[in-house]
């Protein structure tokens, strides 16, 4: 009974994550019609509701024990989707999105396994280096946010500027999520019991979740190609 919150929390996230992170047609009008700050406000937007981004740092923020440790992965984790985010748009690299999105699914099936121990039980290894994977997995998160940015129609002019304000939206966005991610994390840290529970449930959801995503976007990328 003590872990009805988190049940109910984890249901309610389900629905959530089909929606995923869209490009809507409301979107599109307030970048017509804003300046770069609707590109801030609708970066920010998109980070705040891309559910397969947010899961992917929740299962990195668990596997750290401190503040210095977080700030250090996360600044890496920025680095790498600023670089492919700004770097694709501004060169117009495209890729299809589902396809992009299924990789993105598997690095939040990948965080949830390997918080678990999965490499360690299944092929008697230690995991890859978690710095160079969360740079890794920076890199195909921030194409994925490119390829969002370029279903848009950025007009004429200040193209730079465009993505750079959508790129400044993206990181506000993310410190915007961290914040109540992070409490909560570290308050489940200080408890004596029901942490492992906690940790075991999430991460188990992680891999749940990623398959999911995975099979979805799968489905999206061969019904588009072959519906």
């Amino acid at each position: 009974m003590k872990f009805r919150p988190l049940h109910s929390f984890l249901l309610l996230l389900i629905p959530t994550l089909l929606l995923a992170h869209g490009v809507s047609p409301s979107d599109q009008e307030i970048l017509s019609n804003g300046g770069l700050g609707s590109y801030i406000y609708v970066g920010a937007k998109h980070m705040l509701t891309g559910y397969d981004h947010l899961l992917f740092l929740v299962g990195v923020i668990f596997y750290l024990s401190n503040f210095k440790d977080i700030v250090r992965f996360i600044t890496v984790f920025t680095i790498g989707h600023s670089i492919t985010l700004i770097g694709a748009t501004y060169l117009g690299i495209k890729a299809d999105e589902h396809l992009i999105d299924a990789v993105i699914a598997l690095s939040v099936l990948y965080k949830g396994f390997e918080n678990l121990g999965g490499f360690k039980k299944f092929f008697n290894a230690s995991s890859p280096n978690l710095l160079f994977m969360v740079f890794l997995f920076g890199l195909i998160h921030g194409f994925g946010l490119s390829t969002r940015l370029q279903s848009f129609d950025l007009g004429e002019g200040q193209f730079l500027l465009k993505i750079i304000s959508f790129n400044i939206g993206v990181e506000t966005g993310q410190i915007l999520a961290l914040i109540p991610i992070v409490f909560i994390i570290s308050k489940w840290k200080q408890k004596e019991t029901g942490y492992h529970s906690f940790y075991t449930a999430v991460n188990w959801f992680l891999v749940a979740a990623g398959i999911a995503l995975f099979i979805l976007q799968m489905y999206g990328y061969l019904h588009g190609h072959h519906g």
